[in-house]
């Protein structure tokens, strides 16, 4: 089952086949049915997660009771609330699984414990973490500068394998806008064709 994140280590990191054999053995695999939560808004976030099979959402319940979807995971993505995993707080975040889902699990201690026995764990981690950097900043600005219409399309273009997969409702939490804009988006985006 750690043969995805095998690979994926790889892409990031030079790594000896023993030591991507004990970092990868420090996972457990657990199975989520669709609908089924991995982390509930105020319970503390223990893991970080390598997604081998399926789809998540990860939001927040604003106080209207909607949904502000932060992000999806699927196949190859790492899920977690960073904020509650590092500190060690109540999670402000809720993690739902979209579709059965296969997804490795890493506990705070057993990371912890790895930096200090492998460099190349460390170095994976903050290669990752730069890239989340970059891709929650790039959000923020998008949000803050495009319109609805443009953060659409640049959705459908920068995560064609994961549209699909998902509801109106669901893109529009995720894109800041309700069903009806987004509906109206689309047309517009039909018309143009």
């Amino acid at each position: 089952m750690t043969e995805s994140l095998q690979k994926h280590i790889r892409e990031y990191v030079d790594i000896s086949d023993e030591k991507l054999e004990k970092y990868c053995s420090a996972f457990t695999l657990r199975k989520i049915k669709k609908k089924e939560f991995l982390l509930t808004e105020g319970s503390v976030c223990e893991f970080e997660g390598f997604i081998v099979k399926g789809c998540f959402k990860v939001f927040h319940t604003d106080r209207n009771a909607d949904e502000q979807i932060l992000y999806f995971g699927i196949e190859n993505w790492w899920i977690s609330d960073i904020d509650s995993f590092v500190n060690r707080i109540p999670s402000k975040l809720t993690i739902q699984a979209l579709e059965d889902s296969e997804i490795l699990l890493i506990s705070k201690e057993n990371k912890e414990k790895l930096y200090q026995e492998m460099p190349e764990v460390e170095k994976l981690m903050r290669l990752k973490f730069q890239r989340s950097i970059i891709a929650l900043q790039r959000r923020i600005l998008d949000n803050l500068s495009k319109s609805s219409e443009e953060r659409y399309i640049e959705f459908l273009q920068d995560y064609p394998q994961t549209a699909h997969r998902l509801t109106n409702i669901q893109i529009a939490a995720y894109l800041g806008v309700t069903p009806e804009s987004l509906s109206r988006v689309r047309r517009k985006i039909v018309k143009k064709d």
